[in-house]
Formats: structure tokens, C-alpha cells, sequence
């Protein structure tokens, strides 16, 4: 998923650079939500992983 986010946000820039800011924002959008998953399964796994130690 990581490579996505990078992905999107190469894809975003390059968009930007060259004046396309739908699409541009269209990824950047995208990168986001994919960000905000990858941020909320690390935060429940680390929490998954403290209830179990304790």
C-alpha cells in the first residue's frame, strides 16, 4: 500500500507541474484516504499487540 501512496503522490506532482489539477487533486485525494488506512491498521496493530503482551 505504501507503494501506492507513493505512486499517487509522484502521479499528483507530476499532474501539478503540468498544469492537470484534477487530476492532480484527484490523486492527492486518494494518497490521502490510503495514508489515513495505512496510519489507522498501524495504530490497531500496535494496540492489538500491546493488549496482548499486558
Amino acid at each position: 500500500m505504501l507503494y501506492w501512496i507513493l505512486v499517487l503522490l509522484i502521479v499528483a506532482a507530476v499532474a501539478s507541474l503540468l498544469g492537470f489539477r484534477g487530476v492532480a487533486g484527484l490523486s492527492a485525494g486518494i494518497a490521502r484516504i490510503l495514508i489515513f488506512i495505512v496510519l489507522v491498521v498501524l495504530l490497531i496493530s500496535l494496540l492489538s499487540g500491546l493488549l496482548i503482551i499486558a
